[in-house]
């Protein structure tokens, strides 16, 4: 069960439920997984996502909500409105 005043999403995929939450260390990890520094250049790297982007930002998201899960078989289009409400939701 996600807390939504942690700025955590439930993401429901393969008969499972996973919380993702944008952590310190989350954001570090997408920084450093993206090659950027600071959030503006984030904002910017995030509008234009590959499927590998997506991946490794939901495994890091999922990862700050306590969660380690395989993220290849999620729908991309249910991954990618996860990752948005995550950060809606942080920030």
């Amino acid at each position: 069960m996600s807390n939504p005043a942690r700025g955590e999403v439930t993401l429901d995929a393969g008969g499972e439920t996973h919380t993702l939450c944008l952590t310190l260390g989350a954001l570090a990890e997408i920084e450093a997984g993206l090659g950027v520094s600071g959030f503006a250049a984030m904002a910017e790297r995030l509008k234009t996502l590959s499927a590998a982007d997506l991946a490794l930002v939901l495994a890091a998201l999922m990862r700050g909500g306590g969660a380690v899960a395989d993220v290849s078989a999620i729908d991309p289009v249910r991954a990618a409105r996860a990752v948005a409400d995550c950060f809606e939701r942080a920030l």
